[in-house]
């Protein structure tokens, strides 16, 4: 069941009883910074994350197979 407006509209004026509407006002803009800041991490990090995968390729290149290296292991067992 949702809320009427008429509960709503109590909720509302419980809170400006409790918080003043300079507290709330206050505490929405505070809100409105941290959306806005947490975009602009967003973007920085989107934009750098472009850059850097245009700027660094790494080319690997196994220096053993699989095969190679399980033969190494046996040997090293082997001779201790």
């Amino acid at each position: 069941m949702a809320p009427s407006w008429f509960q709503i509209l109590i909720v509302v004026v419980l809170l400006v009883l409790l918080f003043g509407r300079g507290k709330i006002s206050e505490l929405m803009g505070d809100v409105a910074k941290g959306i806005k800041s947490f975009k602009k991490g967003i973007a920085e990090d989107e934009t750098q994350t472009g850059d850097a995968a245009a700027a660094k390729t790494i080319d690997h290149t196994p220096s053993e197979t699989v095969g190679d290296t399980a033969k190494a292991g046996k040997e090293t067992q082997a001779n201790s």
